[in-house]
This record gives structure tokens, C-alpha cells and sequence, in this order.
């Protein structure tokens, strides 16, 4: 499971998932961490962490300055129950969106000051592929067709005084019809637009690490060319 946290990925993995030790920064024992924010840097392997571990590591990635870290990696042999343990500290909710490609170009977002791909929050009992659609087709007043479901990504963010954990599921979509494309303002989306690669290149400078697993996960998905999106 990947979670990000103020943009920052803390990760959970099982031992045998891990992988060499040499491809982090730092690693630490759980044991010889003093919850000191100053070890937070580069990529962070945390093993044989436990509960009261991860509590900590929460802590510090929601209220601390990390400006050297880059990612957060924890080693549990209990995965199943780290995973609940950290699910349990947040109000879940469930999102989806979209991934709208056609012609070559991809259809992108401008919210709250960054580029972003069209999501937002399931109502009611309606399905994630609807949800999904629904959503793409109200932020970008386009009509899509939706296909395979590319991954799902979760993040947190604060609401007043809740601590929010969003689940959301991306799928590909394909555009039908963009005669009367325009940005949603009311959600405070100012821009909708179709961008080439290069385009796209230039806006993963001003994205979410989300949005960037995102498109990585579409472009591995699609098997594009260097060249194309």
C-alpha cells in the first residue's frame, strides 16, 4: 500500500517486497528510532516497524517540515494489520476519476494552483465507474466513454479537525465529445486543457506525486513510446 501524505509516499510493504537495502538513503530499525524528524531524508527504510512506530511516523509527516525526504518505507511482517491500524486513524472516503486520452494528448486539469487530472467523491450508492464518469463529465463538461481501470490511490488531507484518507480509482477513459469543454469553476477548477507529452512533461513539475504515479501507472498500462503520452 502507498499513502500520500502532504505529497510525501509512506509506503508498507512485507519483508520479502522490500528489495535491496543499498536502493535507499537511510535505514533504520525500528527499535533505534528516537522519533527525530532530522532522519527523515532521501528514501526512508523503517523496518520491523510495529503500531506504536507507524503512530509516530504519522505524526512527524503530518506536522513536520520535510523538505530532504523523498519517500517513507515501512517494513512490517504484519501487513494486514499496519495497513487497519493506519485506515483506522483517518475518516475514509471513497473518490474516483479519470484518465481521458485521445489524439495523442491527454486532458488535464488547473486546480488550486497545480495541474491535476478530473476526480471527486462517490455520492450515494452509485458505483466507482459511474462515480468516475460522472465527475470527469461535470469538472470538464465533456462526455467520455470509460475503459480499464489504470490503479487506485490514496491520500490524506485535513478538514477542519478531521484527518481525511481518500481512496481514489482511476480508470481510462476515451472522449466523445469536448465541443463544449470548459472548467468547472464552481470546484475551483480555472482550466481545462488537452496537453501533448511535452506539455504534460512541463505541468508533472506542477502536480501532486500522486498525479504523477497516476500518469506513470497509465503510460506502463498503455505500453506508450517515449514519445507519445
Amino acid at each position: 500500500m502507498r499513502i500520500y501524505i502532504k505529497d510525501k509516499p509512506l509506503r508498507i510493504k512485507q519483508p520479502e517486497n522490500i528489495g535491496k537495502q543499498e536502493e535507499y538513503d537511510v535505514v533504520l530499525e525500528a527499535d533505534d528510532l528516537l522519533i527525530n524528524e532530522k532522519l527523515f531524508k532521501g528514501k526512508l527504510l523503517i523496518l520491523n516497524a510495529n503500531n506504536a512506530v507507524i503512530k509516530s511516523i504519522l505524526f512527524i509527516l503530518h506536522n513536520k517540515k520535510l523538505k530532504l525526504l523523498e519517500s517513507v518505507t515501512i517494513e512490517t511482517e504484519n501487513y494486514t494489520d499496519s495497513v487497519e491500524y493506519i485506515k483506522s486513524k483517518f475518516k475514509i472516503i471513497k473518490a474516483a476519476g479519470g484518465v481521458v486520452y485521445g489524439d495523442g494528448k491527454l486532458l488535464m486539469i488547473h486546480r488550486l494552483g497545480k495541474w491535476d487530472l478530473p476526480k471527486g467523491k462517490i455520492e450515494g450508492k452509485e458505483s466507482v465507474e459511474m462515480g468516475a464518469k460522472r465527475e470527469v463529465e461535470e469538472e470538464c463538461n465533456v462526455k467520455v466513454r470509460l475503459k480499464d481501470k489504470v490503479c487506485t490511490t490514496w491520500h490524506t488531507y485535513t478538514k477542519g479537525e478531521k484527518s481525511i484518507l481518500k481512496k481514489t480509482v482511476w480508470f481510462q477513459m476515451e472522449c466523445l465529445d469536448d465541443s463544449k469543454m470548459a472548467p468547472q469553476f464552481e470546484e475551483g477548477i480555472t482550466e481545462v486543457k488537452w496537453m501533448t507529452k511535452k506539455e504534460v512533461d512541463v505541468a508533472m513539475y506542477n502536480t501532486f506525486e500522486s498525479i504523477k504515479h497516476v500518469y506513470k501507472k497509465f503510460r506502463k498500462k498503455k505500453q506508450l513510446s517515449s514519445q507519445s503520452i
